[in-house]
């Protein structure tokens, strides 16, 4: 979706992030003397305009902050790729009302075998009302978040290019590829596994390289189903990177084993197709009229910082890996949640002094624990007879509820807990869409805020109004006498005591206003 482009001074009625000098940050640099420096455009420019740069540019929007998004690309994606929304990506979804737009785009299927394709149920009673996996194409789900972000009120600005980028102690300098200059206080780089933000800031990016690669495309074949289902049924036992799915109007989705690592600049041909499926099936299936092709590896790499001064990654940016269990847009949509109202407190002057530290320190841990569990998945796809075996015991240990429900808690990654120190199970983990006086809990976060959540009707959140809000509600279902959230839904405190509470008001909401 085209913008126009946009720009403006800043406002004098503009809440400013507190001082953050040189010395503040290593990274850090004065290039150029206040008079010299351009005026600050906007206070966030996100490179990429994919789910989490739109995510990002959205959740910043809920806190008055003036966004820019540059995208690269003229149009968005034309191919029809099917992506899938996992359980923690729904619940966020509908904190912020963007949930029943989804599902009118969408197919919802059981929460069930994810880890490795092995096909075991969702456990009984999984902790979310969300319990479900969404697939929607990739290009309406791009949509929607650009949409949904446009609203609130982002510019979005395509066939923009970030060539280069300076920072210094008040804001960050960014050079377009057709020589404009436009300045923010903070650039956040978002624009995908070969981010030019990232190797401009000279963050390391180590893993490792691709070693298999694997086909994938939507195209006609030229024979009966029941012949294609029963040459899958077979292959399959033993080569999960190998199937075709029909996806409506006479079409297949075809995924195969390539014949070797190439590179992945170059789109693969329709007669790549057909070699590969001839020597896994014997046959092409007479496959023809493609709507789309791509390739992807199995490279796996993790940034060695999220953050240098006022420049930030997130998304694929940050981390790459195998889309086996298909966690990569949903680890990208958690990041953009987990900064978005850091970045935004940071900004308006009110977040505590390491508050914006914690997106790595909470996020980093979690890119680390997906890119080990694809890393196992890809060994249990391999067609070897030691991985086929590993797999195989897998498979029975799956029947044992324990094992079955962990691995499904981390793959939609209902499973993470936050390390806010000492305290009850919940304190750390995200808190379930449960049933409130108003209705549901999560329509109580629409607006981005902190909340309180208090049965004993006796505390306040007195000067942190302004960021917090709060719901009495008795008949709330917890175990618990009250509960305060951050905007991305995890529980911060648990207790009833209004010190203990007003100390950590302090330590996530900064200090109060009155």
């Amino acid at each position: 979706m085209d913008s126009q482009k946009f720009s403006a001074e800043p406002s004098l009625n503009d809440t400013v992030e507190r001082d953050f000098t040189v010395s503040d940050v290593p990274g850090l640099r004065s290039s150029a003397s206040d008079a010299d420096r351009k005026p600050l455009m906007f206070d966030v420019i996100i490179a990429g305009c994919g789910p989490t740069g739109a995510m990002l540019a959205a959740e910043l929007r809920l806190h008055g902050v003036r966004v820019l998004v540059l995208e690269k690309e003229t149009e968005p994606k034309s191919f029809v790729r099917i992506v899938g929304l996992h359980v923690r990506s729904l619940e966020l979804m509908a904190m912020r009302g963007l949930l029943d737009r989804m599902l009118e785009h969408g197919r919802q299927r059981p929460a069930g075998g994810f880890f490795a394709a092995i096909n075991k149920p969702a456990p009984k009673g999984l902790d979310s009302a969300h319990a479900y996996l969404l697939g929607i194409p990739q290009p309406v789900i791009e949509r929607l978040l650009e949409e949904h972000a446009i609203r609130r009120g982002a510019q979005v600005r395509r066939g923009c290019a970030v060539a280069a980028f300076e920072q210094d102690d008040q804001g960050v300098t960014v050079e377009l590829a057709d020589g404009e200059q436009v300045r923010s206080r903070y650039l956040v780089g978002c624009d995908g596994g070969r981010s030019t933000v990232r190797k401009l800031l000279g963050v390391g990016f180590p893993g490792e390289p691709s070693r298999t690669e694997t086909l994938m495309g939507e195209m006609e074949v030229g024979v009966p189903q029941e012949e294609i289902a029963a040459k899958v049924t077979q292959i399959s036992e033993t080569n999960k990177r190998f199937w075709l799915r029909p996806v409506g109007e006479g079409a297949y989705s075809v995924v195969a084993p390539a014949a070797g690592v190439s590179d992945r600049a170059e789109p693969p041909t329709l007669e790549d197709f057909k070699q590969q499926l001839r020597a896994i099936a014997g046959t092409d299936f007479g496959v023809h009229s493609p709507r789309w092709l791509s390739r992807f590896g199995d490279a796996t790499r993790l940034a060695e910082r999220y953050r240098v001064g006022r420049v930030l990654l997130a998304g694929d940016a940050a981390h790459i890996h195998p889309p086996t269990g298909g966690q990569g847009l949903n680890l990208g949509l958690q990041d953009a949640f987990n900064l978005g109202w850091k970045l935004a407190a940071q900004i308006r002057g009110w977040a505590p002094r390491t508050l914006l530290d914690t997106y790595q320190s909470e996020r980093h841990p979690v890119a680390e624990d997906v890119l080990d569990n694809t890393r196992a998945q890809m060994e249990l796809h391999s067609t070897e007879p030691g991985p086929q075996a590993v797999r195989r015991l897998l498979t029975e240990l799956m029947d044992f509820d324990e094992v079955n429900r962990h691995l499904i808690e981390k793959i939609t990654a209902i499973g993470i807990r936050y390390d806010f120190g000492e305290g009850p199970d919940l304190l750390g983990r995200r808190m379930r869409d449960i049933d409130v006086k108003q209705g549901r809990l999560y329509r109580l976060l629409h607006r981005g805020r902190g909340l309180l959540l208090d049965r004993t009707e006796r505390l306040t959140v007195g000067g942190w109004s302004d960021r917090v809000d709060y719901a009495a509600d008795p008949t709330a279902a917890l175990d618990v006498p009250c509960v305060l959230l951050r905007p991305d839904g995890h529980v911060a405190w648990i207790g009833d005591d209004q010190q203990d509470l007003d100390d950590h008001l302090s330590r996530w909401f900064g200090k109060p206003a009155n």
